[in-house]
């Protein structure tokens, strides 16, 4: 009797979640471990936030709530959507969930059936494939590049789509490029889009964290027959760091949203009552802290992709959103160490292998690119202090220079 259901065969656990568990061994072990893994902010989330949660404990809101969220919650979902978005939905519209994740799962066990295909521009987020497969869909992986700036195409998208696509997912800014779209940019996608029946899922959990005065746009704010058909994703895990207190919100198609609710209430049922009312101070509340995470990150970004940029054999771009940088490390793939590295490593993936040594001997931490549908790079979060930045990108530089021997 195999005990394992089926549907697991095709999953693999999160690579991302895997690293930084191990990077986290090593530290406790003694190791002055850098982690460029973790995809969460540093900081700790803002003073404010935490009061209100003393508060709602305080207050005895410690039971159940409904499942897809508060009412004042949901509240304050539909007054951000509508000043920040120019987005009107609503109750039934919106769901709370334990996290984005949550969210964008329950999404695809509520609409997809056997076969149904989702175009999945790549680098993608570790997690997408993996949930459609769960769902019983089909990831259609369309590739892009560092000199397309890691930006599905119109063109792309179009040949992209069969009988079966039921999804697209846009994602903007990115992880694990850090690829944000222009409004030009989404507007030539949603002149493919709005014709066509598909519904487009836009993750939009880093909205606030893009830089140099761009403008955030997701499908839905294109034109009110788009906003129709999108569904938006987002939380207060990024933004915020939030990432333990597990919020994450959805809004849509309100038969999608009473699935979503049906599916939830047989998992996890509402999301945690004490978070809710924490997020719900987040959203309402002083914007100031998100401002000020901004600034230290948009500092590190410059940082950290100057010093990777003097590493031989490494390109990378300027993201222009999130916090991770995802060079290229081609270059490296032709220096005499690594082709021997190869040659001793039964590895198929050469991310894989490069981040597997530099964490075993040069105490150092990154995300193989293969686990985003990109194995010429590998992604370095930069949710870490700037000594570290420099710290941890020395010694990834030392890696390659040894290389080269």
């Amino acid at each position: 009797m195999k005990l394992v259901a089926k549907r697991l065969d095709v999953v693999e656990p999160s690579p991302t979640l895997a690293i930084t568990a191990k990077a986290n061994q090593l530290k406790a072990s003694g190791l002055d471990v850098v982690g460029f893994g973790a995809g969460e902010p540093d900081f700790d989330t803002p003073v404010h936030i935490k009061e209100a949660a003393k508060k709602a404990m305080d207050q005895g809101k410690t039971k159940y709530t409904p499942v897809s969220g508060t009412v004042s919650l949901k509240d304050a979902i539909i007054k951000k959507f509508e000043t920040e978005n120019g987005l009107k939905y609503e109750k039934n519209q919106i769901i709370v969930g334990t996290g984005g994740k949550q969210v964008l799962y329950n999404f695809f066990m509520a609409t997809l059936n056997p076969g149904d295909e989702v175009i999945i521009p790549a680098p993608y987020w570790v997690s997408y494939a993996d949930i459609v497969r769960l769902a019983e869909g089909t990831p259609v992986i369309v590739p892009t590049d560092i000199s397309s700036g890691f930006k599905i195409t119109a063109d792309q998208l179009e040949k992209a789509i069969t009988s079966k696509t039921k999804v697209f997912i846009f994602n903007s800014p990115s992880n694990p490029t850090g690829a944000a779209y222009t409004r030009s940019d989404v507007e030539a996608l949603v002149k493919v889009l709005e014709p066509k029946d598909i519904i487009t899922v836009s993750d939009d959990i880093y909205e606030k964290i893009i830089y140099d005065g761009l403008e955030f746009v997701n499908p839905a704010m294109i034109s009110d027959k788009m906003k129709e058909k999108t569904f938006v994703i987002n939380g207060v895990s990024k933004a915020y760091s939030m990432t333990g207190w597990r919020i994450g919100y959805g809004a849509g198609n309100a038969e999608i949203v009473k699935n979503m609710d049906t599916m939830q209430g047989q998992s996890t049922s509402n999301a945690s009552s004490i978070s809710q009312a924490a997020a719900e101070a987040a959203l309402t509340g002083d914007q100031t802290p998100v401002a000020e995470m901004l600034k230290a990150f948009d500092k590190r970004r410059k940082l950290i992709v100057g010093l990777l940029r003097e590493i031989p054999g490494v390109e990378c771009r300027m993201p222009e959103g999130a916090f991770y940088a995802f060079p290229y490390i081609t270059g490296v793939y032709e220096t005499p160490g690594f082709k021997r590295l190869m040659a001793e490593k039964n590895e198929n993936s050469l991310s894989k292998l490069f981040c597997d040594v530099l964490l075993d001997k040069y105490n150092v931490a990154a995300v193989p690119g293969i686990a985003f549908g990109d194995d010429k790079a590998i992604r370095l979060s930069y949710a870490l202090g700037d000594k570290d930045i420099e710290k941890g990108v020395a010694r990834i530089k030392q890696m390659v220079l040894d290389l080269q021997k």
